[in-house]
């Protein structure tokens, strides 16, 4: 009898044990999750000005402020041989600068690539040429 006693006592306890890890497993997974929806409200982004819209003049695009330093590209690998590179610049859109990072493309024969640039204006404005393939070489 004393026998079925301590095995009773073994799977009540076991079965209590079993529960305990059960409720930790628990409240592990709220704890994961109540993190996570924690963590999703948080966005790291530079604070950055947002100026007036731009306006297009010619083939230029005028800004309201000077654009920021030029990121550091790590120039990967070529696609393909013959591959050119086209660096990242800054561009203006919805009032405000926005990084374009570079990427290869094909060579087009009879056209030379001018890559976009940005120059102060007569009146005090930054000035954006957005380069691109021209006909000819330079």
């Amino acid at each position: 009898m004393q026998n079925r006693q301590e095995q009773g006592a073994r799977t009540v306890a076991a079965i209590r044990l079993g529960d305990i890890l059960r409720r930790g497993r628990t409240w592990w997974a709220v704890g994961a999750v109540a993190g996570a929806a924690a963590l999703s409200g948080c966005a790291v982004v530079p604070a950055s000005p947002v100026y007036g819209p731009g306006y297009y003049q010619g083939e230029y695009i005028a800004g309201a402020g000077a654009p920021p330093a030029p990121y550091v590209e790590t120039i990967p690998l070529a696609p393909f041989v013959g591959a050119i590179w086209i660096g990242g610049f800054w561009d203006w859109e919805g009032g405000r600068h926005v990084w374009r990072p570079g990427h290869y493309d094909r060579p087009r024969p009879g056209f030379s690539y001018r890559q976009p640039g940005w120059h102060a204006g007569p009146d005090g404005r930054w000035m954006l040429h957005r380069g691109g393939w021209e006909r000819g070489r330079r």
